[in-house]
């Protein structure tokens, strides 16, 4: 009896994916195959097309893997990885999975953190979760110092997890709340970068990854969705140098609302940036 093929495995993955309601069933196919056969995406499609066999454990391994997707459970929750970067974060219940938007957010922060002039610029992630925004700047600008807070036991394990990897000795990790944390560097910080909870308690997210995987404290903030946003907007004032910058990552809706927050709180320069797909996802403001 021959072995299964990858070109016939794929072909399963993608349709039971797409009969689940995927929204990208042959891309999310490919990734899990790879994940359970060692590959990228490339080699798996490249396998598929020259009819390469697939051992019995290994079908067994993809298709549990097939299975849970299929429930809407996220990709990053199978493999265990989001990669976010150049970044491959580890993941999984309890912490909030990074998305592709961020990615373009933290930019801000970066330029920012790129700009102060002296040696040894601060930076502080308020609600860090995976750890995403604050790698990122440890990564992208070396020659700065991070500070990382969460305040969630489940996100705290993998936060912790992610900076032992790639925080090199320069990122802090502090459990507390992004409401009262870290009043040692009162005024000294440069950026203050933080992708809060946004979503109104009300507003249940339309897709089952998000509704039915990522955790409420990383979701919801109040009626209005922007509860932590007041917190963090004080916070940040209290924590920035003058001159200081903010980066804030929200809801399309939710500009001129955040704005307004800031500006009462005694911020300037106050900026909305649009993501990939031209919605608004980023203010800035300087302290």
């Amino acid at each position: 009896m021959s072995l299964p093929t990858v070109a016939a495995l794929r072909e399963h993955a993608i349709r039971v994916l797409a009969e689940a309601g995927v929204p990208s069933p042959e891309v999310d196919a490919d990734l899990l195959l790879g994940h359970v056969l060692g590959m990228s995406r490339g080699q798996v499609q490249a396998k598929a097309l020259i009819d390469v066999s697939v051992d019995a454990e290994q079908v067994l391994a993809a298709t549990e893997a097939i299975e849970r997707r299929a429930t809407r459970e996220p990709v990053q929750h199978i493999t265990g990885i989001a990669p976010f970067r150049g970044l491959e974060l580890a993941v999984g219940p309890g912490v909030f999975v990074p998305r592709p938007e961020t990615e373009s957010v933290v930019q801000h922060a970066i330029d920012a953190l790129l700009a102060v002039p002296h040696a040894e610029p601060l930076a502080v992630d308020l609600g860090s979760g995976s750890g995403a925004i604050a790698l990122a700047l440890a990564v992208e600008v070396p020659h700065s110092r991070v500070v990382a807070v969460e305040n969630s036991p489940e996100a705290f394990t993998w936060t912790t997890r992610n900076v032992r990897r790639y925080g090199d000795g320069r990122v802090r990790l502090v459990f507390d709340d992004l409401a009262t944390a870290l009043p040692e560097l009162d005024g000294a910080v440069d950026v203050v970068a933080s992708n809060p909870p946004y979503i109104p308690r009300d507003a249940v997210p339309r897709d089952p990854e998000v509704r039915l995987f990522d955790p409420a404290h990383a979701l919801y903030s109040g009626v209005d969705g922007l509860d932590a946003v007041r917190a963090l907007s004080m916070t940040a004032h209290r924590l920035l140098r003058p001159g200081g910058v903010l980066v804030i990552e929200h809801g399309e809706l939710q500009a001129a609302a955040i704005a307004e927050v800031l500006r009462a709180d005694g911020f300037r320069a106050i900026a909305t940036h649009p993501d990939l797909l031209g919605r608004d996802r980023a203010t800035t403001a300087t302290r």
